[in-house]
Order: structure tokens, then sequence, then C-alpha cells
């Protein structure tokens, strides 16, 4: 049974590693010039709207043991992500043009790459050192950058467009 729920653990991590390698690859070219953040969300939001919905496995994981994490703390983590993405960001057209978006995706999309990979390679036991330095250090930047330049500034537009939605014609 260990044999497959590790089996069942790198084809999961492997499989959410590559799926945000495929959605970094896909915000680069907004970077190229001209820079145009403008199609950040159509060239990755669903994908990402995608990844971001199957993580709920990280709440059953551990709440049935697969992973040694407290399922509450895992299940905030993913709702609040998850809620951000699915319940504002791709419910209001008018915000998924902010240069925020490619911010925020940016963000995530390399802070899930490192810590996917950091799960698949640890739970083959090959995992390299340079890996898991980066596992545990990049999110301070990665999430600084996301919460405060990308998120906040996508829920402050989101507010403010529901608070003049019937104010102007």
């Amino acid at each position: 049974m260990a044999r497959l729920s590790r089996l069942y653990l790198l084809a999961y991590n492997s499989l959410q590693a590559i799926g945000w390698s495929v959605a970094l690859l896909r915000l680069l070219p907004c970077l190229a010039p001209p820079v145009s953040v403008r199609p950040a969300y159509a060239a990755a939001g669903d994908l990402i709207c995608f990844l971001q919905t199957c993580a709920v496995l990280e709440t059953v994981h551990a709440a049935v043991g697969l992973v040694p994490t407290s399922p509450f703390l895992v299940f905030l983590q993913w709702g609040g992500r998850t809620h951000f993405i699915l319940a504002l960001l791709r419910q209001t057209p008018e915000v998924q043009g902010s240069p925020s978006v490619l911010i925020t995706f940016m963000a995530w999309s390399i802070s899930e790459v490192i810590r996917y990979s950091h799960y698949a390679l640890t739970t083959l036991k090959v995992c390299p050192a340079w890996l898991t330095y980066l596992r545990y250090t990049a999110f301070i930047p990665l999430y600084s950058i996301g919460v405060g330049p990308g998120e906040s500034k996508l829920r402050n537009s989101f507010a403010l467009q529901c608070a003049y939605k019937d104010t102007f014609p």
C-alpha cells in the first residue's frame, strides 16, 4: 500500500509541476517586447483555474494521512486562492486585463513549479539540495510579490468594480 501511495503522490505532484510549467511558459510571451500584460489571463487563466481546482486533492491527501500536514490549514490555503481565482478573477472580466494578473500568475507559477517538483523528487528520494533550498526560500519573495502588487491590487480593483458597477452607465 505504501508503494501505491508513493506512486500516486509522484504522479499527482509531477502532473501539477508539468501543468504549472505549461502555465508559466504560456505567460512568458506576455513579457516579450512590446510588453503587453493584457493577454495574461487569456494565455493561462483557464489552465491555472483548472490546476488550482485540482489542488483540492491536497486537502484529501492530508485528511487521509498521505502527507503529514493539517487538512484544515491546507484547506484554508486552497480555499483562499481558489476563491480568489474562481469567484473574483474569473467572474470579473473587467479586472482580467490588469497588470496584477500577470504578476500574480507569474509568482504563483514559479512557486508551484518549484514546490511540486520538490515534492515529486522528494517522493523519489532524489531531490537535489538546490531545489530544497529554493523550495524553502523562493516562496518568501514570490509570496510577497504575489500577494502585494498581485492579489491585493486585484482585490481592490474588484471591490471598485463592484462599488461603481451600478453608478456609471
